[in-house]
């Protein structure tokens, strides 16, 4: 996950307290066959309370293609025990739909047990794989020390002032979060992350032996270079973090040119959508409802943006309000969340803010 903002990033560190929602959290591994010889595996959060990626396994005649590896080794490993159960054809590719930790950690436990294996990755993922995880790993055992120092501070990294809230989420997280910490501290422990053998700009094609996937780079949107995994006889898309269910994952990258990357994955004939995160979804109506979204949003900003010729990088705020007079996040908070409390909790302070945040910083300079 990727953020643009110090709060944002605040937020998704302290996940024990605030990641509750069904689109960020799972309590148990649960296994969902899609078609036959297609797989969608579900893990439980990490200990850490960090949520882990959905995992797609595609069987052919003559190897297997995996999309997305998880966070934890230790699950990546468990997902190549349940594998070996359904066949003894090789893991020839491993997909990472883009470059964040929850998507890719596992690829060193495929790579140690299938040593022919192909990692492949659109070309912007790649780079970013090769910048960003290894100091990600370097730090994370770092992290209670830091969250102690903006405690003892009352500041993040960035010298910027911490809210109240913010204030006493960190303490939650220090309290409770040492032990999950070590634990997954001694998983990361001399890891290196695998990166891709195999890079794309916009297309490539494998044959897994009768059984042709499609791997597509239809435009940004959770990260730079977001891919997706297209069955077309199954009519199946594996969509990574460009939709997440049932809360989207909107706080960050680049909704604006989001919207688009989604309406072009609209126009294949799929029935199936493995999201990045939550349960397999059915039809196109979600899609569509996160377009609508996201383009609600950005049509309410635009306008505001253009209503003076003030810089709106210090008029955000002001801004902000204004598209929340304009666009009803209560009915678009309801229909994503229901009335499930953890839900309307992750839309609310996670979700929403983070749109508004990524919307005006993609369209200000414009």
């Amino acid at each position: 996950m990727a953020f643009r903002e110090p709060a944002l990033l605040l937020l998704w560190l302290v996940a024990p307290v605030l990641m509750l929602a069904d689109s960020s959290t799972s309590k148990q591994r649960t296994v969902t066959k899609l078609a036959d010889g297609v797989y969608e595996i579900r893990h439980a959060n990490a200990p850490d309370h960090f949520s882990q990626s959905n995992t797609v396994v595609v069987i052919g005649d003559t190897g297997v293609l995996v999309v997305d590896s998880c966070y934890l080794p230790s699950s990546a490993r468990e997902d190549i025990a349940q594998i070996r159960q359904w066949t003894n054809k090789p893991v020839r590719y491993l997909l990472n739909t883009h470059w964040h930790n929850d998507h890719v950690q596992g690829n060193a436990a495929y790579g140690e047990a299938f040593p022919g294996i192909n990692v492949i990755a659109q070309t912007e993922t790649a780079k970013l794989m090769a910048l960003r995880i290894g100091p990600y790993l370097a730090e994370y055992p770092h992290r209670m020390e830091k969250f102690q120092k903006a405690l003892d501070t009352g500041k993040d990294e960035n010298d910027r002032p911490l809210s109240e809230d913010e204030k006493e989420d960190l303490k939650i997280a220090v309290a409770g979060g040492k032990v999950a910490s070590e634990a997954v501290s001694a998983e990361f422990r001399d890891l290196m992350v695998k990166l891709p053998d195999i890079t794309f700009d916009h297309e490539l094609s494998l044959d897994l032996g009768r059984r042709d996937v499609q791997l597509k780079y239809l435009g940004r949107g959770n990260t730079v270079g977001d891919a997706i995994a297209y069955l077309p006889q199954e009519k199946i898309v594996i969509a990574g973090d460009l939709v997440d269910s049932p809360v989207p994952f909107l706080y960050g990258g680049f909704p604006v040119e989001q919207a688009s990357t989604l309406r072009r994955m609209e126009e294949l004939d799929f029935e199936t959508l493995v999201p990045g995160h939550g349960d397999v979804l059915q039809g196109k109506t979600f899609v569509q409802e996160e377009i609508d979204l996201i383009e609600a949003v950005v049509a309410a900003m635009n306008q505001e943006i253009g209503r003076t010729s003030s810089e709106p990088q210090k008029r955000f705020d002001q801004i902000k309000k204004s598209v929340e007079q304009k666009v009803d996040k209560t009915a678009w908070r309801r229909r994503f969340a229901g009335d499930n409390p953890s839900e309307t909790e992750f839309f609310e302070s996670f979700s929403w803010p983070g749109l508004l945040e990524a919307v005006h910083a993609e369209l200000w300079p414009r």
